[in-house]
């Protein structure tokens, strides 16, 4: 059976890393030898340990500083040439984008109601549409504002009527009790007609007391047979 296939990451053992990094730093030496010799190629192999020391290897024909220099003038080139290009590139792009601005300019224009003269029956029916397309979106946009607002007031004052509602009711229930007892009364006093006893107004009515032999004139048996005068004012009216 053949090997499975490796996990690549990081070894935790320390030994273990230590002895894979020996054996693939010796299996890539090998190979960048192999690919100079058989390729003619120029190789510079630079690998730095966890520990900070420094492997390196280089083909025969040439040095370390000679590759090295070498990859420093073609990095710098390369550089030149990416600024050269993009510079070309900011030169064609300008009129682009300077054409692009005032076009821009000029529809800003023309939908704040300027400019009109030079626009064609197409383009002005044109302008006409998006102007109203524009015109509903906010309105939509206004409406759905409004409805918004008017729901969170709603809300806000049912939360204020349940919050009063309870207080209400305590108050009530506390001014009840005061309202009870001031609608009763205690019976009022008799007055001063109540108090007088039934009288029996007329001649022959009149109950009299007096000597009948001796014909003197008869008197009253008491002070209640006697008709107050406001009685009596009362009484002919």
């Amino acid at each position: 059976m053949g090997r499975g296939r490796v996990e690549l990451k990081r070894i935790e053992n320390k030994i273990s890393r230590q002895v894979t990094f020996s054996k693939r730093r010796s299996g890539l030496q090998k190979k960048a030898h192999e690919i100079s010799v058989l390729c003619d190629a120029d190789v510079a192999l630079i690998v730095f340990s966890t520990k900070g020391k420094l492997f390196h290897y280089s083909n025969h024909d040439s040095s370390m500083e000679r590759i090295i220099e070498r990859y420093e003038r073609y990095t710098d080139s390369q550089q030149k040439v990416s600024t050269d290009s993009q510079q070309e590139n900011w030169c064609l792009e300008y009129p682009k984008l300077v054409a692009r601005v005032e076009l821009l300019q000029r529809n800003m224009r023309n939908y704040a109601g300027q400019d009109l003269d030079s626009l064609s029956s197409r383009e002005l029916h044109s302008l006409e549409q998006q102007l109203e397309s524009a015109l509903k979106r906010i309105r939509t946009r206004k409406e759905k504002s409004l409805q918004d607002q008017n729901n969170l007031l709603a809300k806000q004052l049912k939360v204020k009527e349940k919050q009063q509602t309870p207080q209400g009711q305590t108050d009530q229930e506390q001014e009840g009790l005061p309202q009870t007892q001031s609608t009763f009364r205690h019976p009022e006093p008799p007055t001063e007609l109540q108090r007088i006893p039934s009288l029996t107004i007329g001649a022959g009515s009149q109950h009299q007391t007096g000597d009948e032999e001796t014909g003197s004139p008869s008197r009253p048996t008491g002070s209640n047979t006697l008709i107050p005068p406001w009685l009596l004012s009362h009484v002919n009216r």
